[in-house]
């Protein structure tokens, strides 16, 4: 696969060119969802998001706390103002597994490369839950819900459970229970649930 065009378009975002070791950051990213076959071209592994799908994500996650050099620290959960503590696009674990703490800084490449991997991981488990028999502005919008609330959340979810079942006007109308944190209902996710919610229903 010709990667130049994903680079372009990192650098597009990201307003400059990358380090070496950025470069590297992302090849490993689009090596962890890809996978070469035996003539030497790569395929996707497992169900991909589609465009509408990381788009949602990226809108609603931003990717905060640019400093004036460029770098790119941790923030507290909103509902808790501490932990989970997250970073670029709502990153809460590393690419090792281990919690991003307080104080963390990272780049903008290595927080792209974190998104690609980590939404790879979100649609493996949402396709696991949902099986083949999925329209893609629904798994689409499942992965943003997933990556928000985790796929445990979704596992046990009515919001599943009715998707399962076919009644999908029904799942659709479970996205809106899922907009609190702490405690406390955020505007912010009563947005993000709506979008998804119309995301799931489609055009």
């Amino acid at each position: 696969m010709d990667r130049k065009p994903i680079f372009d378009a990192v650098r597009q975002i990201v307003g400059r060119g990358f380090s070496q070791a950025e470069v590297d950051a992302v090849d490993g990213a689009i090596d962890a969802v890809m996978e070469v076959t035996g003539d030497g071209s790569e395929l996707p592994v497992g169900p991909a998001v589609g465009a509408a799908g990381l788009a949602l994500i990226q809108q609603f996650e931003g990717c905060a706390k640019l400093r004036s050099d460029g770098l790119i620290e941790a923030y507290p959960d909103p509902g808790t103002g501490g932990a989970p503590w997250t970073i670029g696009w709502g990153s809460t674990i590393d690419e090792t597994g281990a919690a991003i703490a307080r104080g963390a800084v990272w780049t903008q490449a290595r927080a792209d490369a974190r998104f690609a991997a980590h939404v790879a991981e979100f649609a493996e488990q949402v396709a696991k839950l949902t099986g083949a028999d999925i329209a893609q502005h629904q798994f689409d919008a499942l992965v943003s819900f997933a990556y928000n609330c985790g796929a445990t959340a979704l596992a046990g979810s009515t919001l599943l459970k009715l998707h399962r079942a076919g009644d999908h006007s029904g799942a659709a109308a479970q996205f809106a229970r899922w907009n609190k944190a702490g405690g406390r209902v955020l505007a912010g996710l009563t947005r993000r649930r709506a979008a998804e919610a119309q995301l799931y229903v489609g055009p």
